[in-house]
This record gives structure tokens, sequence and C-alpha cells, in this order.
């Protein structure tokens, strides 16, 4: 049975610029398989989302909660969307 692929939004609040935030969750993601993005916003916040097997998604977010040891994150709001069906993580 083919296990569905899901789509997450995370906007991660917290000391999480300039700590490599977003180039350690793109080499989580690829461990654990997972597409999508992360980007700094304006906001001193990074925006993630995450694509693939719930588990793994579900993993990712745990993941992103904590951050690479040089991060504070403070809040994660998390939101569903609609699998794009993309095939690699990208960091911008």
């Amino acid at each position: 049975m083919r296990v569905l692929p899901v789509r997450r939004r995370a906007v991660v609040s917290g000391v999480v610029q300039g700590v490599g935030f977003r180039w350690s969750a793109r080499a989580e993601a690829q461990r654990l398989g997972v597409t999508g993005f992360a980007r700094n916003r304006p906001d001193a916040t990074v925006e993630v989302e995450a694509e693939g097997p719930p588990a793994a998604v579900a993993a990712f977010v745990s993941w992103l909660k904590k951050g690479p040891p040089s991060a504070r994150v403070s809040s994660v709001e998390l939101s569903d969307l609609s699998p794009l069906g993309s095939t690699e993580f990208d960091v911008g």
C-alpha cells in the first residue's frame, strides 16, 4: 500500500537566523527523505515547508522544534498544505 505524502508549513521563531538553521534543516530533511524548503523571513523567523511520508514529516517537525545546537527555538507555528510533488529540499 502506497503512503500518500503530506506537506506542512512551519514558521520557526527564536534565535534561528545566523546560526546555520536552514542548512542544518536541509541536512536533516535529506536524512529523513523530506523535500521542500527553508528560508529566512524579514521578521527574523525561518519559514519551512516539508513534504514527504507522514512519519518522516512528523520526525522533521520534531527536529524543527529543537533545531541545531546553536539555535534557540522559542515556538513553531504549524499549518497543513496540499502536497506539491517537490523533489528536493532548497535553502533560500
